[in-house]
């Protein structure tokens, strides 16, 4: 890869160090070229021979968001996120993005291995990465051992919210150099939440506070304020590094400063308008919900959203301040931004909330990247694309060999041509007992090899997948040419853990509910709802 040829010239450099680091990023390339050999599991990324001179490669800078849907603006949603609208005006931004398991946990030991589900076998939210794949080189290991200076700040690695705040969680030693876990004000107002869903533990209660702390007080605040502490040691330094700063709103609970609340008027928080024909034809394979909206009304489920809106546009600040920290240090013009979520989430779309499910809302994440002196500054690509993308994308960047146990595809040739028409690879997601493939144009889902239903959804004419068009004669074809594009079957099905009980209409416990404190008597969350999980259905009584 040709840093400037495939992205454009790079920007004027401020000094002689900027022209000597753009020389020898093209030295880079052309090593890059000649084809190094990729590193197996058992190899460590390349290192310069002794007494031969380091090869400068950009720095990189990975955020993430927790639990994030695609209601932001440079997606056309209402949430106010000036900083992320910068942001996509000078990368490519990513229209059809997905995880390919719609859960924290599970997802991020996804695209932090370059894996997929059924290869890292990361299901829940208790299992750590290196469970089955002791010897896996994680994205910022790989680049740790290539000479890069790691750290992380907050939530990258699966911790559960708000138990495990202020904890390192399943975090990956290895990966890392430097490790924070900031841990503000909003963790010590968890008695005074405002709960709309009583009783459901609170890492997945649809919970919220309008707090009078302030935004450098709260623990998304310290994440920044620490991540720019690292960006001038290293800027003073001449370090190189990956940093990677994980935010962790929206996630619930929102405690939000007021200010964050009062940004939103009334009339920009709306509810999703779901006929009730529509709701009753959702599956009950494709519910992770009862009843309907969690009996939430419409006032309380608008609530929520001016919530989640309001914790999303306080994220958007903290990015902003990472972003300006790069122009303040002259950094921006020598590293690679990235800006994505563990999953999506819903906000009353099928009557469902929150994630774990297959559906578009569940599915997709934003996903932004600005490369230093690309020519696509501001464009949007169509195609669709993994989160299991990121790592092959980042290591093509940095101009390293490609690491042989990657199972995405580096997106390089979209930021090089976002609307690139040879780029034809679907996207797959899969959850307990559920594989969805998406396609430009369709969605297919099955549950349990259609034993429990399948779902089809043309998003050409049906963008919000309320139609089902699997049983239609008409689309015979494209469900034959879908179906062979699945996923393997997932770990936990092939361990026939079906969680349903049809005939009682509960959930077994399973892998999908691992980690999630069951509800006490009277509806009090037990163990104090430190975790991660969503309840919906009852769980089944125990046999016997």
């Amino acid at each position: 890869m040709n840093w400037s040829g495939q992205f454009g010239e790079r920007p004027a450099m401020r000094s002689m160090r900027k022209t000597l680091k753009a020389a020898a990023l093209a030295t880079a390339a052309l090593v890059q070229l000649a084809g190094l050999p990729a590193v197996s599991a058992q190899e460590s990324a390349p290192a310069a021979a002794p007494g031969e001179a380091q090869v400068h490669r950009p720095n990189v800078l990975f955020i993430i968001a927790d639990d994030l849907n695609a209601r932001i603006a440079p997606y056309g949603g209402k949430a106010i996120t000036p900083n992320l609208d910068r942001l996509a005006a000078q990368g490519v931004t990513f229209d059809r993005a997905y995880s390919q398991y719609p859960w924290c946990g599970p997802s991020r030991a996804s695209f932090l291995t370059g894996t997929r589900p059924n290869t890292v076998g990361v299901i829940d939210l208790n299992t750590p990465i290196r469970t089955h794949l002791p010897d896996i080189v994680t994205l910022p290991q790989y680049f740790r051992q290539s000479g890069y200076h790691t750290a992380r700040v907050g939530k990258i690695f699966h911790q559960g919210v708000p138990g495990g705040v202020g904890r390192d969680g399943l975090d990956d030693p290895a990966s890392w150099d430097e490790r924070y876990n900031p841990s503000g004000c909003d963790m010590q107002a968890l008695d005074r939440l405002v709960n709309l869903t009583p009783g459901i533990p609170y890492g997945g209660a649809l919970t919220y506070l309008r707090h009078e702390c302030g935004d450098a007080q709260q623990t998304d605040g310290m994440v920044a304020t620490q991540t720019i502490a690292l960006l001038r040691e290293a800027a003073a330094n001449g370090q190189q590094f990956f940093i990677a700063a994980g935010f962790y709103r929206p996630h619930v609970p929102e405690v939000v400063p007021e200010a964050w609340f009062d940004l939103y008027s009334p009339e920009q928080v709306v509810i999703a308008q779901t006929m009730p024909e529509q709701l009753a034809a959702v599956l009950p394979a494709s519910r992770t919900w009862t009843p309907d909206n969690l009996g939430m009304t419409a006032d309380e489920q608008r609530q929520f959203i001016h919530a989640y809106y309001a914790a999303t546009s306080f994220m958007d600040a903290q990015v902003g301040r990472l972003l300006a920290a790069l122009d303040e240090l002259e950094l921006a013009d020598d590293t690679i931004v990235v800006f994505t979520s563990d999953h999506g989430f819903l906000l009353g779309e099928h009557g469902q909330w929150q994630k774990q499910l297959l559906f578009e809302e569940s599915a997709r994440v934003p996903l932004i990247i600005r490369v230093p002196g690309t020519r696509n500054a501001g464009q949007r690509s169509p195609r669709t694309v993994e989160m299991v993308d990121i790592y092959p994308t980042l290591t093509d960047l940095a101009g390293l060999p490609h690491y042989s146990r990657n199972e995405g595809e580096s997106l390089t040739r979209l930021l090089d041509q976002p609307d690139l028409d040879s780029w034809t690879k679907p996207a797959l997601s899969q959850v307990t007992g559920g594989r969805s493939v998406r396609t430009e144009r369709y969605r297919y889902t099955e549950w349990e090899s259609g034993r429990r239903g399948r779902e089809l959804y043309d998003h050409s004419s049906d963008p919000f997948e309320q139609v089902n068009l699997a049983d239609d004669p008409r689309y015979a074809g494209a469900v034959e040419l879908l179906r062979a594009m699945l996923p393997p079957e997932p770990v936990e099905a092939l361990q026939d853990r079906s969680q349903y009980d049809p005939e009682n209409d509960c959930l077994r416990a399973s892998a999908r509910y691992a980690g999630a404190p069951r509800t006490a008597p009277g509806g009090a969350p037990a163990g104090g709802g430190g975790g991660d999980g969503i309840m919906g259905l009852a769980v089944c009584p125990a046999a016997g």
